[in-house]
């Protein structure tokens, strides 16, 4: 294997990790405000134990994604130094709007937040948060600035063979960074809504099978509340049934806003770069249909092996063009269009060292498009779909007493991270074989391009690319065990585990002391220094 398949899979796998925890943060992160500001308007304590209790996992999480995070930035460097030359021109005003302004806000103000608990007056508090939460969105934002310029470039022009910018406000209002932008807020929204949904319904579930919740004949709840078990008062059954309903209706409308943000994204993805979307249809041939199921061999470079078994004639043009007659090219048209615009082989250059020569494959990785599309989309609705069971099971105030029923509704926490994942590979691996894709629609933007055999770094050799990709996976692993045991310990002590108060009513920072932010000190608890 060479160091250019070694970089690529140690930047997918660092990118797909970190990438689990930027929808949760986002998402998760304004679910939280909008508890703290329902509890501030209202008072009602449920909202308060809500608040503290998703927040302390909201800050698990958040602090997982900035140590994983930093590491793509020195990838840049250190395996993709031809690549960092080509784009950082372009580059440097994003990335560095991101670390310098929206990730400098986002954590001042979150630790405010965090640190602000019985401090800061309350509508300064709140203030914090919903900064922070602003912060993240706009990192987010400036982040896919940068990516989308790489599937669409605007704004520059060629100087000695490399793109300069020359127009920021086209760089910045790039169409495929507002789509991908909305797309992604609603993926992240979506993500947050499947995570309370779940965890809330684990609570409730225990609530019952502890026989503290029971049902009258009608099936509705009877709410109680335990005398030996800390914090489960009838508050307790308010927080987790007003958060699995929450978190069902904003994962509800999170696919519909996933729906519509990805029509507009594959519309522009038909014109842009429409390889990419034939290869997710495995659409070969010209032609109108929607390919629900082919089989075969997709990895063929021709296509001569793939068999649609199930088509939907005419949506393929409707997804394109909002009709349902124009033919879409196939990847057997394309490819020879291709080879007429960018070559048939690689330049003789020494940036692509013993690959020069070598024929180039326009058709990215098929299975991983063709089935990456599939899942982004089965993954959401089924998610959706569990939202909308969970909203009608739970009309009565509780949920079911069926532990593989609350087994589901925790491994659909899985699903709307699975949407978000296999999306971000699809985009990313439908792009090759560039990194910096063409972009057609642009007067002399053909030029703009780049192969990705020729942005990996020239002096590292694949021995260096083995080690450092092992490194980080022994590193990524550790973060990753070290996450979900925080996780699971925290989601099982419930609002206690946020809120140690409950358990001792008259002790420092409980509801004897006066404070305006009820919230204790946690003694020895490892996230303590968190309210």
């Amino acid at each position: 294997m060479e160091a250019l398949d070694i970089a690529r899979w140690q930047f997918g796998i660092v990118t797909v990790y970190h990438f689990l925890m930027v929808p949760l943060t986002i998402g998760l992160g304004a679910l939280v405000a909008i508890l703290q500001t329902t509890w501030h308007r209202t008072g009602r304590e449920e909202y308060l134990r809500a608040t503290k209790f998703w927040g302390k996992l909201f800050l698990i999480n958040f602090i997982m994604g900035v140590a994983t995070g930093i590491v793509q930035e020195f990838q840049f460097g250190m395996a993709w130094s031809e690549y960092s030359r080509f784009v950082g021109d372009v580059f440097g005003a994003p990335l560095a709007m991101e670390s310098l302004l929206a990730f400098f806000v986002e954590s001042t103000f979150l630790g405010l937040w965090i640190f602000g608990w019985k401090r800061l007056p309350a509508k300064i508090h709140l203030a914090c948060l919903w900064i922070a939460v602003c912060g993240s969105i706009l990192s987010a934002y400036f982040i896919l600035v940068a990516n989308s310029w790489m599937q669409h470039p605007v704004g520059v022009r060629m100087v000695n063979g490399h793109p300069q910018m020359v127009d920021a406000w086209a760089v910045f209002t790039n169409n495929t960074a507002l789509v991908a932008f909305f797309h992604t807020i609603t993926g992240a929204l979506a993500v947050a809504g499947g995570f309370l949904l779940g965890i809330a319904w684990y609570h409730l579930w225990r609530r019952r099978r502890d026989g503290i919740d029971t049902v009258d004949a009608r099936g509705h709840v009877i709410v109680g509340e335990s005398a030996t078990i800390p914090g489960r008062d009838k508050r307790d059954h308010a927080v987790w049934i007003k958060s699995l309903r929450i978190g069902a209706v904003v994962a509800m409308i999170a696919f519909a806003g996933s729906a519509v943000s990805g029509d507009l994204s594959g519309k522009l993805m038909f014109e842009q770069q429409p390889m990419k979307m034939a290869a997710a249809e495995a659409a070969c041939h010209d032609g109108t249909s929607f390919s629900v199921l082919s089989v075969g061999d997709l990895s063929s470079r021709d296509c001569s092996k793939v068999v649609a078994v199930m088509e939907i004639p005419g949506l393929l043009s409707f997804l394109a063009h909002n009709d349902f007659t124009t033919d879409i090219k196939g990847v057997n048209t394309l490819v020879p269009e291709y080879q007429a615009k960018y070559g048939k082989y690689l330049p003789d250059d020494p940036l692509y060292g013993t690959r020069a020569g070598q024929e180039i494959n326009y058709v990215p990785v098929m299975p991983v498009t063709y089935w990456g599309f599939r899942m982004m989309i089965g993954f959401g609705g089924l998610a959706a779909l569990a939202a909308a069971v969970a909203l009608w099971i739970t009309r009565k105030g509780t949920v079911p007493q069926a532990k593989w029923l609350m087994r589901l509704a925790l491994f659909g926490i899985l699903a709307p991270f699975g949407a978000n994942a296999a999306g971000w590979i699809f985009t990313e691996m439908g792009r090759q074989p560039f990194v910096v894709a063409p972009n057609p629609s642009m007067s002399g933007v053909d030029q703009v391009f780049m192969f990705t055999a020729a942005a990996v770094s020239p002096g590292v050799s694949a021995g260096e690319m083995v080690f450092s990709l092992a490194s980080l996976a022994t590193v990524y692993a550790v973060l990753l065990v070290v996450e979900v045991v925080l996780l699971v310990k925290y989601i099982r002590g419930g609002t206690v585990s946020a809120m140690p108060e409950l358990a001792h009513p008259g002790g420092p920072g409980g509801k004897d002391d006066g404070g305006t932010h009820p919230g204790g000190e946690g003694g020895g608890d490892v996230l303590a220094f968190a309210y």
